[in-house]
């Protein structure tokens, strides 16, 4: 069956198989040498920090000050410290990229990858005082942990820079040091075990004393002197001076095997090797100088040659190996892919590679290798699709996506989702995989960090455009990429017109949403470039995100006038409450007195609010009319109004409002007149408070007709409204002599219907029926009518030969079955048809 050319970097470690992946060659810099130096690699393809090793002797060139250099995996530098801060004790990256320092005084510093500090901590405590000698960096649930043990050989533990330092219990009494530690992760808790001597201390928190096994290796030895927990602290390496090798579970109550190197020199690192297809491990790679030694669970081994330096980093499913000329990867080879590429497999996967081979070929032979796997069809094309996604080279993964594509062609309603998505990760993969990006990662890697952390570190490595295509390509929101270059293009590109061009260029492709200018700006503020933040909120068209930036940055008046423009009462009515604390009163007042908008907000506001601050307000702008009117309303709330009058009306002089002027000096002269009339008329009537119309009521009531006259010549009632007031209340005193004197005195400005309506009101038929005759013609009827005077109103239609009074008139009778009344007018219908 076939045989790739990758097949040569498999080896076997009965009775798995594993491979040696060549990743992208690191090109170090010519001063860069990692034998002399203390290296600290992140997993997932992170960076590396090294820093010259004190315990080594190498002749120095340039300054003899130590510096921390920060590298990708392709050997570029992205970032140095200048180290001053003390005697570095240990490094090591956090799962969010960050380099964590660890000092001898129990300091600890964290730095991005560029070599900026982002924060610095204590491990506090005895840990400050007493001098650390080693540290570790750990992960777990709760974040990224420091352990520490100090010169009195005590360990303490921090979770995370949040949380307070604990003390792990003492280590039982012994003269011998311990030779080696690692830290266990359950969780959110973390234990140390210690190696010391031929036993192992496990220290967890709530004990007061550690806890000893011993008697784990059948060999004589004398000393454990390397400890190595996997990546999922599930499983446990220990080695002895003897190079002896001890792998068990963690809890140390499953021995997988012991095993012999044969070696007698100390090993450099210890590392397991993690499973790609589960979270599991079967085997650790031990490393020498020039010398990789596996080992797995069955005592089986496998050899390596190697460089002389070399680093192991343990990953979630392998071992990367870094050295001064190389960066490989050790992993269990996976299934699908040994189903597919291991000579004589019969696996369907592999006879639908070989067919699909033969067909590129044109050759008869990819029908007898398809006839093989037709049965298992489904189950090629899904092994050769994942094979693909194991696979580092691009033309083995092109290999076997075409022989996927092939295959699902004889798969009848085959869904093609999960090729789609691996082709689309593939991609991604190998851009990653790219020195110039230079983050080698697997796929498991990949949908273990999921794609947005993907995109963030690609972001913060400042790739963004490879960021923006790979969420394009993922069909991932892109807006966040942009925001970010946009800041990247704030703190570092001084020229504020370009960089507001270049931003609006960017920003203004309709595809893209959910972009804030107000979030550039208010970065731009930060950085001290107020300007250029100005110009951004320019382009910002929802004013509720950009005004609240402009009161931060004391801009009030481009915060009134874009909240006024926005027209959002809510809006306007929080800057002007802001603006109110932040300004003197008078440079307020001259801000809003130029935007109406705001100004009638804020009347209103102080209005139910402050009312002093109201009349401020008018008395700056000489509003005389709005200061009377002020005056008016408190004097209605404290029933002061006579008093004030006066002021009212000055006021409304002063504002040139004659009219209202003229009110007021006539409601004072009416307030004064009412008093006195209550006064002379104790008991009869009470005046105080009415209006005009009411006042000469109440008057005509008491038959104070001088009185009423007075009124109205001095008020200039009209002579209408003041018949109308006669007429009423000569009706309710039933004085129809009065009335009817009245009525005759001169001729009625209001015609007689009111004296007719009035006396209907009172029943008095006999005194309407004499003001009748003297209403108009059209409408008599209706009057006679509404008196009950049936006769009158039959002859005053017909006199006005009016056919539709007597036709509603007929109806009427009907009714009320007066068959004389009916027959009169059915006569006179009948004449005035005739007459037609």
């Amino acid at each position: 069956m076939p045989i790739m050319n990758n097949t040569g970097e498999w080896f076997k470690v009965r009775p798995d198989y594993y491979r040696k992946v060549e990743l992208a060659t690191p090109d170090w810099p010519i001063d860069f040498d990692l034998e002399y130096m203390q290296v600290a690699v992140a997993p997932y393809g992170g960076p590396l920090a090294a820093i010259r090793d004190a315990t080594k002797l190498v002749p120095v060139k340039g300054a003899a000050r130590p510096m921390i250099r920060i590298f990708d995996t392709s050997g570029n530098e992205t970032g140095h410290i200048l180290w001053n801060h003390g005697k570095l004790i240990s490094m090591g990256w956090s799962d969010t990229e960050e380099l964590i320092c660890v000092l001898e005084n129990a300091k600890v510093f964290v730095y991005d990858l560029f070599g900026n500090e982002k924060e610095s901590y204590s491990i506090g405590g005895e840990a400050s005082v007493i001098k650390i000698v080693e540290a570790k960096v750990f992960q777990s649930a709760a974040g990224t942990g420091v352990a520490v043990m100090t010169t009195s050989g005590r360990i303490f533990l921090k979770q995370n820079s949040n949380k307070t330092e604990r003390k792990l219990p003492d280590i039982p009494n012994s003269n011998a040091n311990c030779s080696c530690w690692e830290i266990v992760t359950e969780g959110r808790n973390s234990y140390c075990l210690l190696g010391r001597e031929r036993e192992v201390i496990k220290l967890q928190h709530g004990q007061t004393v550690g806890t000893v096994t011993a008697n784990l290796f059948e060999k004589p030895h004398d000393r454990i002197i390397k400890i190595s927990v996997s990546y999922n602290h599930q499983h446990l390496a220990l080695y002895t001076n003897t190079g002896l090798l001890w792998l068990g579970s963690v809890d140390m109550r499953q021995k997988y095997c012991e095993f012999d190197t044969g070696r007698k020199d100390i090993p450099l690192q210890i590392e397991w090797i993690m499973n790609t297809h589960d979270s599991d491990a079967d085997a650790v790679v031990i490393s020498y100088p020039s010398y990789l030694l596996i080992v797995n669970r069955n005592a089986d081994r496998s050899e390596i040659p190697s460089d002389p330096v070399m680093f192991l980093v343990a990953e979630m499913d392998g071992v990367r190996i870094i050295s001064q000329t190389s960066h490989e990867m050790i992993q269990r080879l996976p299934k699908c892919v040994q189903n597919i590429f291991a000579v004589n497999s019969q696996a369907p996967a592999s006879y639908l590679f070989e067919a699909q081979k033969k067909f590129e070929e044109k050759s008869y032979k990819s029908d007898e290798y398809l006839s093989m796997c037709r049965s298992n069809i489904e189950l090629a094309v899904n092994e050769c699709i994942e094979a693909a996604a194991y696979e580092f080279c691009p033309e083995t993964q092109k290999s076997l996506m075409r022989t996927a594509y092939f295959g699902k062609g004889f798969i009848p309603s085959h869904n093609p989702e999960e090729y789609m998505r691996i082709l689309r990760i593939l991609r991604v993969l190998n851009t990653l995989r790219h020195e110039k990006i230079a983050m080698p990662l697997t796929y498991k890697q990949f949908s273990h960090l999921n794609p947005e952390v993907i995109l963030s570190r690609l972001v913060f490595r400042k790739h963004y455009a490879v960021a923006i295509q790979v969420a394009k390509h993922l069909k991932l929101p892109e807006s966040w990429i942009l925001e970010h270059w946009a800041y990247h293009k704030v703190m570092n590109d001084q020229n504020d017109n370009e960089v507001a061009r270049k931003i609006t260029e960017k920003f203004k492709n309709p595809s893209i949403e959910g972009i804030s200018y107000c979030n550039i700006a208010e970065k731009a503020y930060q950085n001290g470039r107020s300007e250029l933040a100005i110009k951004l909120l320019e382009l910002e068209p929802r004013a509720s995100l950009h005004v609240p930036l402009l009161l931060k940055m004391g801009k009030f008046d481009r915060a009134v006038a874009s909240a006024t423009q926005s027209g959002d009462p809510e809006l306007v009515t929080e800057v002007l409450l802001e603006i109110k604390k932040k300004m003197m009163l008078s440079n307020f007042h001259m801000i809003i007195r130029e935007y109406p908008l705001a100004l009638n907000m804020y009347k209103k506001i102080m209005m139910e609010s402050s009312r002093t601050a109201l009349y401020d307000i008018y008395n700056t702008e000489d509003d005389h009319k709005s200061i009377a009117e002020y005056h008016f309303y408190n004097a209605l709330e404290s029933e002061g109004l006579e008093s004030n009058l006066s002021n009212i009306g000055n006021s409304y002089a002063q504002g040139r409002c004659t009219v209202e002027a003229e009110l007021c000096a006539d409601t004072a002269r009416m307030l004064k007149l009412q008093k006195t009339l209550s006064t002379k008329h104790i008991g009869a009537a009470e005046f105080n408070g009415l209006s005009i119309h009411d006042t000469m009521y109440e008057l005509l009531k008491i038959g104070e007709l001088k009185e009423v006259e007075k009124i109205k010549s001095d008020y200039k009632v009209p002579d209408r409204r003041f018949w109308w007031l006669r007429i009423l209340t000569l009706a309710e005193k039933y004085n129809w002599v009065e009335l009817e004197k009245f009525s005759k005195s001169k001729k009625s400005p209001i015609g007689y219907e009111p004296f007719v309506e009035v006396c209907l009101q009172r029943e008095n038929v006999r005194e309407a029926q004499k003001y009748i005759q003297r209403c108009p013609d059209k409408r008599k009827v209706y009057w006679y009518t509404r008196a009950g005077l049936y006769e009158e109103s039959i002859d005053c239609a017909f006199e006005q030969r009016d056919l539709h009074s007597l036709y509603e008139l007929q109806s009427k009778m009907q009714l009320i079955r007066d068959p004389v009344l009916l027959e009169k007018i059915c006569h006179y219908i009948g004449m005035l048809e005739a007459r037609r």
